[in-house]
């Protein structure tokens, strides 16, 4: 499996809904993120788009220099680009980065904010319109000129004249819960997306496009959006989730449930639906909380366990298809570290292409006294039990 990270351009801190223990948000900040998830041996990072972010294509071409192997998720807007303006975009992002793009394809779910950029279409418009989009995409970043006129989008002679180095392109990675959406991901990408729904929900929902892709003589990989809260044993974990909404009262869920109510996203319904504003009903499977979708848009769950249980809750996904994960969590910085340290172990991850040297030195800790490296925990299980310096004999 892929496990990927997310570089919060919309904010960050260790509450929601407060500007306690808060961060500012700099180059700096995104900087620190990516770098840790490149030495850490994440995937790849998620770079979110819309008016609450810092431009993702921006953001994400800044990174480059700062990191060595981590690759980059970032968004198309079919309607708020051209496709060969996204295209050239894209194959000037994979050149420059030596190969470390990935694109999200986003058509948007929320009405309000997409009149905001210009567009007026309805849900399913906005569909037939990446629809087009993607073709033409697809067929200018293969080296074609194109010439197409459909519904919404016309090109005469267009091409990209400076290939992107990922052949035939840059994965595409694309999610929605709609019909029209998974007949999209059928057709034109390489994996489809799903927000943190319960396992039953999701094995549906790839059941359905897997079964499209085959229609359409293609195969599709899998992904999931989720967060983690991730502690050392299963208490700490909870007390951790219920202090991340402890400054939430039922004004600002409120106010926050109105906005999202606006969405005519079908996966947005379907995430406020898994706990409808109820703080009283945030576990929704085992180990499953909606806390976060209380006041977030998009991905709106967390698996929240110690770490061999979180690890199996992943791997119940797994079994179901899901080969990327894609992961945060508050502060997302200090949450990086935590989630490589504590999950990474117990999960088969992907091994990268190059690994990084001194992760092996500075995988051992800090010397006992100076002089004696500390045992590792295959050790401490060997001995069946814990090692602490407080248990040793002094001699």
């Amino acid at each position: 499996m892929e496990i990927f990270w997310f570089i919060p351009s919309h904010g960050d801190g260790r509450y929601l809904g407060t500007t306690e223990g808060a961060r500012t948000v700099d180059y700096d900040y995104i900087r620190q993120i990516a770098q840790a998830a490149d030495r850490l041996g994440y995937h790849g990072v998620l770079v979110p788009t819309g008016k609450a972010c810092e431009d993702a294509w921006v953001a994400a071409s800044s990174l480059i220099p700062a990191t060595q192997r981590l690759k980059f998720l970032v968004a198309i807007r079919p309607g708020l680009m051209s496709p060969s303006t996204a295209a050239r975009m894209a194959s000037t992002f994979d050149r420059l980065s030596k190969g470390r793009l990935l694109v999200n394809v986003v058509t948007g779910g929320d009405p309000h904010e997409l009149a905001g950029d210009g567009i007026f279409l309805s849900h399913q418009e906005r569909y037939e319109q990446t629809d087009e989009f993607l073709t033409i995409w697809r067929r200018l970043m293969q080296g074609e000129e194109v010439t197409s006129s459909g519904k919404y989008l016309r090109t005469e002679a267009s091409e990209v004249l400076f290939p992107a180095l990922q052949k035939p392109y840059p994965p595409l990675y694309f999610g929605g819960s709609s019909p029209a959406a998974q007949q999209i991901a059928a057709d034109h990408v390489d994996y489809y997306l799903t927000w943190g729904e319960p396992p039953a929900e999701v094995a549906e929902k790839i059941a359905q496009v897997r079964q499209q892709a085959e229609a359409a003589g293609r195969t599709v990989k899998f992904g999931i959006r989720l967060h983690v809260i991730v502690r050392e044993t299963e208490q700490e974990a909870w007390e951790a989730a219920d202090r991340l909404i402890s400054h939430l009262d039922d004004k600002i869920i409120a106010e926050a449930q109105q906005i999202l109510g606006r969405y005519d996203s079908v996966g947005q319904k379907r995430m406020s639906a898994l706990h409808n504003g109820d703080r009283a009903s945030l576990i929704i499977s085992p180990n499953l909380w909606a806390g976060i979708g209380l006041v977030r848009g998009g991905a709106g769950t967390a698996l929240v366990g110690d770490p061999v249980t979180v690890a199996e809750r992943i791997k119940e996904y797994a079994e179901l298809g899901i080969e990327s994960f894609i992961f945060s969590g508050y502060p997302h910085l200090e949450e990086a570290y935590r989630t490589a340290e504590l999950l990474f172990p117990l999960l088969p991850l992907t091994q990268q292409d190059e690994p990084n040297p001194s992760l092996t030195i500075q995988a051992s800790g800090e010397l006992i006294a100076y002089n004696k490296r500390p045992k590792s925990g295959n050790d401490l299980e060997a001995e069946g039990g814990n090692y602490g310096l407080a248990q040793q004999t002094v001699t």
